[in-house]
């Protein structure tokens, strides 16, 4: 027995022998001889029998009351592990039944509900956007994983605090109060400095309500719009870049067209020297164009290489070094190439030369009068390795990320008076991530720049 059905018991137990002992009392001086022993005896008897009737009675109908009792105490604290004892009769058999039944039932509630926490956490910390949750006090309840990666510190930082002790950004704050102020979804912006870059974020603050319709927080999704705003740029800087490379051939075969028209020239050499202008202008605007086509059809998914068996090392000593060679030769440039002999790669021979001729052009034209270009192709494990090497103008270290950029130009003047687009590396690049390979450069102002491409000998991925 426990404790309190002990106690129970036994003041049970000295009730009813109280009232044997005052019947005991009053029957024995009217017993006579061997009768008070019968009565002695009877009184005993009586008391065994009493008590065995009331331990039955709280066996049967206190205790299971008692259990029942506190299975639902524990049920109450929240325990749904705990269970009823079933082997009672009656009405009790019953309660404890149902007890039981309604704890299985919590139990299952309560891993189901754990079983859906853990999945809506998941999702949360997945995200692709950064979530808070705030009550209807302005505390912080839960952030997720890209909230603490666009934002810093740990989720203790934000936790339990204050929104406006965490940001010190207005807007968000702005997107709060007018949440919470009219009711209804909030839209804004901010940027936040980063080591490197600046990052630009959308802030979409909407209130919470529940089943009374009674506002009780509000949740903030932070979308990281960086690479739209980046996208956005570049679209505009290619659109106003374009327009400006038109411009200036344009406006001068325009100019040397209306004089020619306008004026009586006599002057056979001044006619002559006016159309090679004329021509040489529309042949920029049709390199141009060129170019625009050319990297549109590799920035395609859908762009196929066409994919052969190259001896590349035999091609380039036949197709390439010779025209080097002589752009080389006219600058007094010395061009010290370095290549193993019997070199194989799987790619596409036309684009290779495209990538080798380009790079190689650069080199020449921003090396000056006199200087070196050194080109080395070689094999290292399964890559093949082209490095070439200047000691020419150089590129700022400030500006090597940019290089590849649509008409970028370190030197602009110098650029456009070498006939360049500026879509050459931009194509380059292509080209060479299309092969799935690598292109990186070194450079050191006035010192001159290294190009190295790797790709891989083998084709990456076989056709189907």
């Amino acid at each position: 027995m426990k404790p309190s059905t002990t106690k129970l018991f036994l003041t049970y137990a000295f009730v009813v022998a109280l009232i044997l002992f005052g019947i005991g009392f009053i029957l024995m001086p009217l017993a006579i001889n061997n009768e008070k022993m019968i009565v002695i005896l009877t009184l005993i008897g009586g008391f065994i029998i009493f008590l065995i009737m009331i331990h039955q009675i709280i066996d049967r109908y206190i205790k299971p009351v008692q259990s029942a009792a506190t299975v639902a105490e524990e049920l109450a604290g929240g325990n749904y592990k705990v269970r009823a004892y079933e082997s009672y009769y009656g009405d009790i058999a019953n309660l404890s039944n149902a007890l039981n039944i309604l704890a299985r039932n919590l139990q299952e509630m309560k891993i189901q509900e754990k079983i859906q926490g853990n999945q809506l956490r998941t999702v949360i910390d997945n995200m692709e956007s950064g979530v808070m949750l705030i009550d209807e006090r302005g505390y912080v309840h839960l952030v997720n994983r890209k909230f603490l990666s666009l934002f810093g510190q740990s989720k203790k930082d934000y936790v339990g605090f204050l929104y406006y002790s965490v940001f010190k950004q207005k807007p968000i704050h702005k997107v709060v109060q007018e949440a919470f102020l009219y009711e209804k979804k909030v839209k804004n912006a901010f940027t936040i400095e980063m080591d490197i870059e600046k990052r630009y974020i959308e802030i979409v603050g909407a209130p919470i309500f529940n089943e009374f319709k009674t506002l009780k927080g509000a949740v903030l999704v932070f979308h990281d719009i960086t690479d739209l705003k980046r996208l956005e740029q570049t679209r505009k800087d290619f659109v106003a870049n374009v327009s400006h490379e038109l411009k200036t051939p344009i406006t001068s075969i325009k100019g040397f067209a209306e004089t020619l028209l306008d004026e009586n020239l006599s002057n056979v050499a001044v006619q002559e020297k006016f159309l090679k202008i004329i021509y040489k202008e529309s042949d920029r605007i049709q390199s141009l164009v060129h170019d625009l086509l050319e990297l549109s059809k590799l920035e395609k998914d859908e762009m196929q290489l066409q994919y052969q068996r190259i001896q590349i090392s035999e091609k380039i000593n036949q197709e390439i070094i010779p025209i080097i060679q002589h752009q080389a030769d006219k600058k007094m440039i010395h061009f010290n190439v370095e290549i193993k002999e019997q070199l194989e790669i799987e790619g596409d021979l036309d684009r290779l030369k495209q990538v080798l001729i380009n790079i190689l052009n650069n080199a020449i034209n921003y090396t000056a009068k006199g200087g070196s270009i050194d080109f080395k192709v070689k094999q290292e494990n399964n890559y093949l390795v082209i490095t070439v090497k200047d000691n020419g103008i150089g590129i700022p270290e400030d500006k090597i990320n940019r290089i590849f950029e649509r008409f970028y130009r370190v030197d602009k003047a110098r650029s456009r008076n070498t006939g360049g687009t500026g879509l050459g590396l931009a194509i380059v690049k292509h080209i060479v991530e299309a092969h799935k390979g690598t292109i990186n450069v070194t450079s050191e102002l006035d010192s001159g720049t290294t190009f190295t491409i790797t790709l891989p000998k083998i084709k990456p991925f076989k056709d189907k």
